[in-house]
């Protein structure tokens, strides 16, 4: 039997989500694990532009909300797909456009050296004090359950309180904290961070999840 085949990349966040929504799914794809530094030639081939996630099913998705969308559109047992509100857009937009913008400017301040690092940091700040804000008194962005707003947006938020832990600590984002340390503790996040030998030709199928 063949399955879909993704290319991932652990550490990505934008692979990350992709594997939060397949495994919500309940679909099975062949996880393929990419070496960044020494990418496979079927992955090239695959998607010559070269970054995870990329899916191999009927057709190529090459963009990573468009690889949740591909699984949650065809099996959605949690329900996170409606009700997809005009707001729960506007976050993942804001996150994948201004927020990841800063978050890069922050992480990788020496590859910005006319940007103040200070300056991106309060800049994604105020995307997660906007986050903050929604999350007050709720589980989740939308209520007591996740939705895809949440899984499409929490692995960015990583990425920037891991930028500088001591502080995102320090911070008075309690509530997107709380929401972020809960997400960490779960077997969801436990179970699509599991390290894999980078792929190559010949090697044993890896089923996901």
């Amino acid at each position: 039997m063949t399955y879909p085949i993704l290319y991932s990349f652990r550490r990505c966040p934008y692979a990350m989500r992709a594997r939060l929504a397949i495994a919500s799914s309940g679909l099975t794809v062949e996880l393929r694990e990419i070496l960044l530094r020494d990418k496979a030639p079927q992955f090239l081939e695959a998607s010559p532009k070269g970054t995870v996630p990329v899916l191999v099913a009927d057709t190529i998705v090459e963009e990573s909300y468009d690889v949740m969308r591909w699984a949650l559109e065809q099996s959605d047992p949690e329900n996170l797909l409606p009700p997809m509100t005009e707001q729960a857009y506007t976050l993942i937009e804001e996150s994948d456009g201004p927020f990841k913008t800063a978050l890069d400017h922050t992480k990788y301040a020496v590859r910005h050296p006319e940007l103040d690092p200070a300056e991106s940091r309060a800049t994604a700040a105020t995307f997660i004090a906007k986050l903050d804000s929604q999350l007050n008194g709720k589980l989740w962005l939308f209520g007591d359950d996740p939705s895809l707003a949440d899984l499409a947006i929490l692995p960015f938020v990583r990425q920037f309180a891991h930028t500088d832990i001591d502080w995102w600590n320090a911070q008075p984002f309690t509530h997107a904290q709380t929401w972020l340390a809960a997400f960490k503790a779960s077997e969801r996040f436990t179970s699509i961070m599991t390290k894999y030998t980078p792929w190559k030709t010949g090697d044993d199928v890896v089923l996901f999840p």
